[in-house]
């Protein structure tokens, strides 16, 4: 039994990193291929196996053969949990979700687990668990903590990759590590900045907490300088 009960409304922290902490992601086209899982299966009616059928079918998936997919499909989509933020790294990843069905949180992640070691076995030519037991879950009980959460995944695990102890010893170059965070490809930093548009984001809270872009960066800077990440240790993937 799962200590953290999913709840309609409420948000979560959701991670998970490769078995024997090996690499999930061994190229781009992997975090494509993942980026889309996290798409296409935030849908009552999409399968896991649903990106392997079109892959054989129509070549290489990209959102552009996405976006026709659904078109042809003719029905509307169904969201079954709300998608605030993602980070993307070399041997784990992180999400922030809401739940917003019933029971979507554990459904959605079934379909994106299953869907992608299927994906990942198939290519490397591999067989077993893909990540190190089921994913983890945490509960964010408040606005405060959901904006530092956002920060963390945004920010301070991509700055991670420059600035390797950087949750141990605080932020050397806070201007190196928000410049790196706005030009990394793998996370949302780049949605909240408003420099791009993603058809997987649904900001919701934190698009009401940080509609000015402006401000966000003033935030961020602010969490790097006081290190106020030190208040979600408790939420982080060790």
């Amino acid at each position: 039994m799962r200590k953290v009960q999913f709840v309609k409304g409420n948000f979560y922290h959701l991670y998970n990193r490769g078995v024997e902490k090996r690499t999930i992601f061994e190229s781009d086209n992997d975090k494509w291929r993942f980026l889309q899982g996290l798409f296409l299966f935030n849908d009552e009616t999409t399968t896991s196996q649903l990106l392997w059928k079109l892959e054989r079918e129509r070549g290489r998936v990209t959102f552009g053969v996405l976006r026709d997919f659904l078109k042809t499909k003719g029905e509307p989509r169904e969201p079954i949990v709300r998608i605030l933020a993602d980070c993307l790294m070399p041997n784990h990843y992180h999400l922030l979700l809401e739940e917003i069905k019933e029971n979507g949180i554990s459904r959605f992640m079934h379909k994106l687990g299953t869907g992608y070691t299927e994906y990942f076995n198939n290519k490397y030519d591999r067989v077993g668990s893909l990540f190190q037991g089921p994913f983890k879950a945490s509960s964010i009980e408040n606005e405060r903590y959901l904006q530092y959460l956002l920060v963390y995944l945004n920010v301070i695990n991509p700055g991670e990759l420059i600035e390797p102890h950087l949750k141990e010893l605080g932020v050397k170059d806070i201007k190196k590590v928000m410049r790196f965070a706005e030009e990394y490809l793998w996370g949302t930093n780049q949605e909240y900045l408003n420099k791009r548009k993603s058809i997987i984001i649904e900001k919701g809270l934190l698009g009401e907490l940080f509609s000015d872009p402006n401000y966000y960066k003033e935030f961020v800077e602010s969490v790097l300088i006081d290190k106020k990440f030190d208040e979600i240790q408790d939420l982080t993937l060790e």
